[in-house]
């Protein structure tokens, strides 16, 4: 059996298409950060039977909601996904295949999943997001997720890593994409700071240079067109703004 976990928050344009990729799991849980616009309306109206749904404030915390989702699973494995993520037909049968083996030779306690971004429709084959792997499949028991944001699922004992892929759709618009970036860097900002991170001023003006380097030129991510000198751009932005972010605390002590 297999439960598939779902964190939600105003996710009206997104979460019918995710919800279509899992309607296969024996469970799904949706955990909601009191969604404002029509998700949990559209959720509903599926009328979905293996479908729950469960109301929990974020409070700048992705771990804890990540974990919690976990307490609520019936199921012996627990599939993560994010609702502007869809599971494509191929890692579908691939898990199922998992599954099957593993009740006859139990050897794993988790697997890593590799995901395919699309940035406006293009994809991106390179740059930071071009070779991304993420442990989102595993047993309930297996381990908990750590970290505030950006965060792991850490997992104990033996992993490995499907040949099929997530298909990631983030930032509809420009717009929404900054506004992303904007609420991720302030929790990120904000958790390094409690982790007595120090910041220096270099780091604020050099870091975000580097970062555009590696992920431009390094890593390729002129190959991947306008597309891809936008999306190292903003990357580069969100370094800059956690540490600008966090010099800031630290020196006004905010």
């Amino acid at each position: 059996m297999i439960s598939v976990i779902i964190l939600t928050k105003n996710e009206e344009k997104n979460i019918l298409d995710c919800l279509e990729t899992v309607n296969w799991a024996d469970e799904i849980i949706i955990v909601d950060d009191y969604s404002t616009d029509r998700t949990i309306e559209i959720i509903e109206n599926l009328k979905l039977k293996n479908l729950k749904i469960y109301q929990e404030k974020l409070s700048g915390d992705f771990s804890k909601q990540r974990n919690y989702g976990l307490s609520k699973a019936k199921s012996d494995w627990v599939l993560f996904i994010d609702a502007d993520e869809r599971v494509t037909p191929e890692l579908r049968r691939e898990i199922n295949d998992i599954l099957i083996e593993e009740k006859n030779k139990p050897m794993l306690n988790g697997m890593y999943v590799k995901r395919i971004d699309f940035l406006w429709g293009k994809q991106l084959k390179h740059g930071e997001t071009g070779n991304i792997k993420l442990l989102r499949l595993a047993r309930k028991k297996a381990g908990i997720w750590q970290g505030t944001v950006h965060e792991k699922w850490l997992i104990e004992g033996n992993t490995d890593e499907l040949e099929n892929s997530l298909f990631h759709y983030p930032h509809p618009s420009l717009s929404e994409f900054l506004q992303e970036i904007n609420f991720y860097t302030t929790l990120r900002a904000k958790e390094l700071q409690r982790n007595g991170k120090q910041c220096s001023i270099w780091e604020v003006l050099f870091y975000p240079k580097a970062k555009f380097i590696l992920n431009y030129f390094v890593k390729l991510g002129f190959l991947d067109g306008i597309e891809g000198f936008i999306h190292a751009i903003l990357m580069s932005f969100h370094s800059f703004l956690v540490r600008a972010k966090l010099w800031t605390y630290l020196e006004r002590n905010f």
